[in-house]
C-alpha cells in the first residue's frame, strides 16, 4: 500500500543533516534527534525540490495560496524487481521555517501526481491530494499520462482555513476540484513546497521511504506563491538523499524567471530550464 504522506523536510542545516521527523517517525537507519555530515546545505531523506518560508528577513506573508504547472515525467525502473514510487507536488505547510531547521510546521497540505514503477516493470500514474494526517484522495476523474501538462493549485478561499484543491489535466481536458477534509483545516501558513518526494510506502514487512524510479523530465514552471511568481531563491533549495547519503534527486538552480526548475533524479548536478 502506498501513502503519500511527508516524513517533513528532515533537515535543513548548513553541512549537516538534522534527523528529525515530522509527522512520522525517523526513517530506518536514522538516529532520531542526531545528525549525520553532508557536503551539501540543504538535503531530505524524502524530498527534492524548493521549500521557500514565509518568515523572509524579518517579514512573515502567511501563505495562503501556491500553484504551479509540470508535465508528467516518464517513470522507468531503476533498478528491476522492486517497486519504485515518486510524487510530484506543490504544497502548503510540513517544512522549515528557518534556515537552521530549528522551527518547522507540523501542517500540510499537497496536491499532485504520482509516478510508480512496480515490481515486474508496469507502471502506474496518478492525481491525488491530501491534508495531514488525513488519508490522501485519489482524483478518479483525472487520467494521468506520462506527458500529460498539469496545472495544480491550493487556495484558502474568503473564509479562513477553508481550501479549494484544483487538479487539471490540459493534455486531455479532465479536472478536479476538491475541498480539503477536513473543514476547516487549521494550516500554519509557513512554508510553500514545490517538491518531486519518495513517498512512504507500507506493506506486510512494514513501513519505510519509497526509492525513487528514474524520471524524465521533471520540471516545474509558472509556481506562484499568494497568487504571485514564487520567485525561487537556490537557498531553498533541497537535495533528496536516501540514509546512506546516495543521491535520488537533485534541483536546478530556478529558471531565469525565478519561477521553475528541473529535477535530476539519480543524478548530483541538473541543469535549470529556460524560461517559458
Amino acid at each position: 500500500m502506498r501513502i503519500r504522506r511527508m516524513l517533513g523536510l528532515v533537515a535543513l542545516a548548513p553541512a549537516v543533516v538534522a534527523l528529525a521527523a515530522l509527522g512520522g517517525a525517523a526513517p530506518a537507519g536514522a538516529l532520531a534527534g542526531g545528525s549525520v555530515a553532508v557536503n551539501t546545505t540543504n538535503q531530505s531523506n524524502n524530498w527534492s525540490g524548493y521549500n521557500v518560508s514565509a518568515l523572509q528577513g524579518s517579514t512573515y506573508t502567511p501563505v495562503t495560496s501556491v500553484a504551479a504547472q509540470w508535465v508528467v515525467p516518464t517513470a522507468s525502473a531503476h533498478q528491476g524487481g522492486q517497486s519504485e514510487h515518486s510524487a510530484m507536488w506543490i504544497g502548503i505547510g510540513g517544512g522549515c521555517i528557518d534556515s537552521g531547521c530549528n522551527l518547522t510546521d507540523s501542517t500540510l497540505i499537497q496536491a499532485g501526481t504520482e509516478q510508480d514503477v512496480n515490481a515486474n516493470g508496469s507502471t502506474s500514474y496518478s492525481a491525488w491530494w491530501e491534508a495531514v494526517p488525513a488519508p490522501s484522495v485519489t482524483a478518479t476523474s483525472v487520467t494521468v499520462n506520462p506527458g500529460d501538462h498539469m496545472q495544480v493549485s491550493i487556495i484558502q478561499s474568503a473564509v479562513p482555513e477553508v481550501w479549494t484543491i484544483s487538479i487539471k489535466d490540459t493534455t486531455n481536458g479532465e479536472s478536479a476540484t476538491g475541498s480539503v477534509d477536513p473543514t476547516p483545516y487549521a494550516s500554519d501558513y509557513s512554508t510553500a513546497e514545490y517538491i518531486l518526494e519518495t513517498p512512504v510506502t507500507a506493506g506486510t514487512s512494514g513501513a519505510g521511504i519509497a526509492v525513487m524510479p528514474n524520471l524524465g523530465p521533471a520540471t516545474f514552471d509558472v509556481a506562484t506563491l499568494n497568487g504571485n511568481p514564487a520567485g525561487l531563491n537556490t537557498s531553498d533549495e533541497i537535495q533528496l538523499v536516501d540514509t546512506n547519503n546516495n543521491i535520488e534527486a537533485t534541483p536546478s538552480a530556478p529558471d531565469p524567471d525565478t519561477d521553475g526548475f528541473n529535477v535530476c533524479t539519480w543524478a548530483s548536478t541538473c541543469a535549470a530550464p529556460a524560461s517559458s
